[in-house]
């Protein structure tokens, strides 16, 4: 039945948005995106109309993650069997969800990086520089732990599956390596988003479960903090 009322029509719309979160994992993924950033934003005190810019930006992205669960919910209905233009339907409404989140993620990274990047260059620099030798002595200890856990745990070969992933420790223990060096967060940026594209694709092949991907990256990177933690000490 229609709503006649504007109240009714109101919580029509947020029973809609309430469907939405319940079933669509990605849009539980944007809110929680959604609220670290307004976080962000009122730690870093960002200017009116930069806030304004962001919170158009995140309703963008929520009204694309709505349209998209209203189509796939008109098209299951219309075609519950399989069919190639309900396939394109689909995906072309995952696109613009796609298409919203980049953009987004365009305006977060112009706003916010000006105020994140000196934070974060100055954390880089807590550690110190590490010399050739620190960064050998960081790898070394990183593939000897992950030879320990793969023992201990019994699963798995030392290049191929097991607990830890050894892809992903040695990936972020890279990524580690190369932040606090340079101490640049577009370079930090970089190197830790190829170590992600390693360790994903770990769990692309079927090698490794998301706990053991996830384990070999803390051990990486913790790993190598400390090892550069001592040093920068006993210097």
């Amino acid at each position: 039945m229609k709503p006649t009322r504007f109240i009714d029509s109101v919580n029509c719309a947020i029973e809609g948005i309430i469907h939405t979160v319940r079933t669509q994992k990605h849009m539980r993924w944007h809110f929680l995106a959604a609220l670290a950033l307004l976080v962000a934003v009122l730690f870093l005190r960002v200017s009116p109309l930069e806030f304004t810019l962001l919170t158009v930006s995140i309703c963008f992205v929520l009204f694309a993650e709505l349209l998209n669960t209203a189509i796939e919910a008109v098209v299951d209905l219309v075609s519950p069997e399989y069919h190639p233009v309900a396939k394109i339907a689909k995906d072309v409404a995952a696109g613009a969800v796609l298409v919203a989140s980049i953009g987004a993620a365009v305006m977060g990274y112009l706003i916010l990086s000006r105020y994140i990047f000196p934070i974060y260059k100055e954390a880089l620099g807590m550690a110190g520089t590490p010399t050739e030798m620190v960064a050998v002595v960081s790898l070394l200890m990183v593939v000897i732990a992950v030879v320990i856990l793969k023992a201990v745990s019994g699963r798995g070969t030392p290049l191929e599956g097991g607990l830890p992933s050894g892809h992903a420790a040695v990936a972020f223990a890279i990524a580690t390596l190369v932040s606090v060096i340079t101490q640049d967060p577009i370079t930090s940026i970089l190197v830790i988003a190829m170590a992600v594209m390693v360790s994903h694709s770990r769990l692309l092949l079927r090698i490794h479960t998301l706990r053991e991907v996830f384990l070999g990256a803390v051990t990486g990177t913790i790993i190598t903090l400390i090892v550069m933690l001592l040093f920068r000490t006993l210097r």
